[in-house]
């Protein structure tokens, strides 16, 4: 089931839900991408139409972000659950692991995807390691082919919103993946970068407030999770 919170359309799925889903996209013989939008996103993607509909075209929307959330509540439209883009990708690589697959990694600075592979691949040894590439690239074409040349089933692309999900959409079904996720820094938390919250802090939906303590240099990216919930009051009001 979708739920329209500002815009988007969410799948009403908690984590497990989402991960059988994905496993089913996973054996499918086609390509699939999956976005994972917060509050960040929703509000860019009111002034990117591309972007919007780019969000809205995945074959799963998943709500990255307890901003999100409070959002869905205030429109009285809930969503059971958050769906960490980080967790469901750590679902995918256990669900790739079980089948022997192949994983490509694309993002993050020099180094980073190397580095976030070696650290998978403790984790999931049966998982193939295909291929590498930064984030840093300018001809988008040639980065195509290298996928493209790996043959992946599996495909991290860790470019940061918009550029992420919109690479996804033009270029995936030419990849030969059969899923594409898009998740952000992830791939510097796979590579012991950067550390998530605490578990407690999760739970309480607190993982913004931690990384804001860790990274206050964020703060005006965390301002944007009141704003998009002043939007949801708005909207509240309009429909009634």
């Amino acid at each position: 089931m979708k739920r329209e919170i500002l815009g988007i359309q969410f799948d009403d799925l908690d984590r497990e839900e989402a991960a059988r889903r994905g496993a089913e996209l996973l054996d499918e013989d086609q390509f699939h991408y999956v976005v994972t939008p917060n509050p960040e996103f929703i509000l860019a993607s009111e002034k990117d139409p591309e972007f919007q509909r780019v969000l809205n075209e995945a074959d799963l929307v998943l709500p990255d972000g307890i901003g999100v959330i409070y959002s869905a509540k205030i429109l009285g439209t809930p969503l059971k659950a958050r769906v960490a883009g980080i967790e469901f990708g750590e679902d995918m690589l256990a669900c790739l692991n079980q089948r022997k697959g192949r994983l490509f990694l694309l993002g993050a600075k020099p180094g980073v995807a190397e580095a976030a592979g070696e650290k998978i691949l403790e984790r999931y040894p049966d998982i193939v390691l295909c291929g590498t590439q930064d984030g840093y690239f300018k001809d988008e074409q040639s980065v195509l082919l290298k996928v493209a040349a790996a043959r992946p089933d599996l495909l991290f692309v860790c470019l940061g919103a918009p550029k992420q999900e919109k690479w996804m959409a033009r270029w995936g079904k030419h990849t030969g993946a059969r899923l594409a996720i898009g998740l952000g820094g992830a791939l510097d938390v796979f590579a012991g970068n950067v550390k998530r919250a605490p578990e407690s802090w999760q739970k309480l939906g607190l993982e913004w407030a931690y990384r804001l303590v860790r990274e206050p240099q964020r703060a005006g990216r965390m301002a944007k999770l009141p704003l998009v919930l002043v939007k949801a009051a708005g909207e509240k009001v309009k429909r009634k």
